[in-house]
């Protein structure tokens, strides 16, 4: 049986092919586009996944859309009315757009498919706990989901077991942990959807000072981890802005305009708003646990994309273990919507297994053959050297430990933001230059943001404090002791992103100035090639760590194509 899911008309348009509860295929548009968060119908995602899995739309048993579009258009109409007169000019925007497009997602499947078949509807957060849940290895667990907001739930509290999802509790708009997220990414000058990574790594180099007026303007917090917004200092509601001028006032001035200067006051704010992040996903958390009563824990939603969120979840959590979808974003509510579909609507059981998750590394994007990629390279005129796959391990990490950038491009491409081994730029993580190189020469992008990393697995726990799998990249640990390098005279008392220019690990161009390091684990099982170059990296430099950052520059998407 083929069920297909999409995600449009959000920040990330995709599409997903499950036959019989196997994952095919999935991927996002903005790949084929070249539009980062591409938010239009995934014309090019929908037909890949139906190239990748042999069949024709005509084929297909079910369509999947992630979410109730009426119900949306209800949250939209009630939040006008409630605030009205002031939000008319934001009304006006949006009504044409749904009246016209959002709200005949029946109608332009059908047409854009050619497909008669059946139409469900998931919704928002159920797509997302869907996602976090059924791939997961456990056969059950309690689900936690995040985001700036669904039809009208910013956050879910749900126990899977078995084929079965059972929603326990929710917030509603306009309370949304990840809209306050939103409203700090905003006010420091970073593009929202797509920059709250940069304040995530801004927050390594500064002081949580503002968290009591955070906290006491903001912000009402229970015990809990429920909470509720003090929306006179938000513009969301009502306007094409995420905060007013209560809240500029406050803070003591307008937003940060883009590409200007970072001062440490917008250091320190970073570093507020991601404590109190913390703080308020840690005592959801412990709710979670003691009201369902689960040891074992799954993420998604665009919250569950704060690695360093989630390593406090690991680290001072009650749960034994978590899983967080990869695809946390909208994308991953593609195929959180196909797989509910199969398990909860059509009641298919569902085999579960603690060893691995049935995601597939997460490469279920396109792939092209060796004939291709020659025949491309050749029309192009772009100088090319055959290798056999003996001789790729030892070239690759001798152009590495020679100081170069490597493009990996190989097998099938990740399902998510996250490089992991199939488009990847890959580097020597022990060069202090590369962080500045990659970051602002090949990447233009801040010198400040951290570069991930990919460690053999069966070494992990001789570089970083965590011996676990971090298949996905979206867990941060700090460097053992052993791997650090003692501070000398002024590199004590430096602060901010002056903290930037000292050697602090044998590891520095992966690693925060707290000694904290992004990784990503790789087992040979998981990409033999990717492991054999690191491997081979590893015999002759003794360091099993490499840099592994996404295939991609600022402003675009991960690249689909070589």
């Amino acid at each position: 049986m083929n069920i297909l899911g999409i995600s449009c008309f959000c920040h990330d348009s995709a599409s997903c092919l499950v036959r019989d509860g196997d994952i095919v295929a999935a991927v996002q548009e903005e790949l084929f586009t070249r539009n980062k968060h591409d938010e239009n119908f995934p014309h090019n995602a929908i037909r890949w996944c139906l190239r990748a899995g042999r069949i024709s739309a005509q084929e297909l048993d079910y369509v999947v859309f992630y979410e109730k579009p009426i119900i949306k258009f209800e949250r939209l109409i009630e939040t006008f009315l409630m605030y009205a007169p002031s939000g008319i000019c934001q009304f006006r925007q949006a009504i044409p757009v749904w009246l016209k497009q959002n709200l005949w997602i029946s109608d332009i499947i059908r047409k854009n498919l050619g497909y008669k078949g059946n139409i469900l509807f998931a919704t928002h957060h159920e797509s997302h706990a869907a996602s976090a849940f059924y791939p997961s290895p456990f056969k059950e667990a309690a689900i936690l989901t995040f985001d700036g907001v669904g039809e009208w739930e910013t956050a879910s509290i749900a126990v899977g077991n078995g084929n079965d999802i059972r929603k326990c509790s929710y917030l509603s708009y306009p309370h949304s942990l990840g809209l306050l997220y939103s409203a700090f990414t905003y006010y420091l000058g970073f593009k929202i959807n797509s920059g709250e990574n940069k304040l995530m790594d801004l927050a390594a180099y500064g002081e949580p000072v503002y968290v009591k007026l955070i906290m006491d303007h903001l912000i009402d917090l229970k015990e809990d981890g429920s909470f509720k917004l003090n929306m006179e200092y938000f513009g969301y509601c009502n306007t094409m802005r995420m905060i007013n001028a209560r809240f500029e006032k406050i803070f003591g001035g307008p937003p940060r305009i883009p590409g200007s200067k970072i001062t440490q006051k917008h250091i320190n704010l970073a570093a507020s708003i991601q404590k109190v992040t913390e703080d308020i996903i840690l005592r959801i958390v412990k709710h979670v646990h003691a009201v369902t009563g689960q040891n074992r824990l799954c993420l998604a939603g665009g919250v569950a994309l704060n690695y360093v969120s989630n390593s406090l979840i690991m680290r001072e959590g009650p749960f034994e273990d978590i899983w967080i979808q990869s695809a946390s974003s909208d994308a991953g509510g593609a195929l959180g919507a196909a797989l509910l579909v199969w398990y909860k609507y059509l009641k298919n059981e569902r085999i579960a297994d603690d060893k691995q998750d049935r995601e597939k590394a997460s490469f279920l994007g396109p792939e092209f053959s060796d004939d291709y990629i020659k025949q491309f390279l050749i029309e192009k005129e772009i100088p090319f050297r055959q290798m056999s796959y003996v001789d790729i391990p030892k070239v690759v990490s001798d152009l590495i430990i020679q100081g170069n950038v490597i493009g990996w491009f190989q097998g099938r491409g990740e399902f998510g933001p996250g490089g992991l081994g199939a488009r990847s730029i890959i580097g020597d993580a022990r060069n202090p230059q590369m962080k500045s190189k990659l970051n602002l020469r090949i990447k233009y992008q801040e010198s400040f943001l951290s570069l991930t990393s990919t460690v053999l697995r069966e070494y992990v726990s001789e570089w970083f404090n965590l011996n676990r799998e971090s298949s996905y990249m979206l867990l941060l640990a700090s460097v053992c002791a052993e791997k650090r390098l003692p501070l000398y005279g002024t590199c004590r008392t430096t602060y901010g992103l002056d903290r930037l220019k000292h050697k602090r690990l044998l590891i520095p161009a992966v690693t925060h100035v707290d000694y904290s390091a992004r990784f990503q684990t790789i087992r040979r099982d998981d990409q033999p090639l990717f492991y054999d170059t690191i491997k081979e990296f590893y015999r002759k430099t003794g360091c099993p760590v490499i840099i592994n950052t996404s295939f991609n520059i600022q402003g675009e998407p991960p690249s689909l194509f070589a």
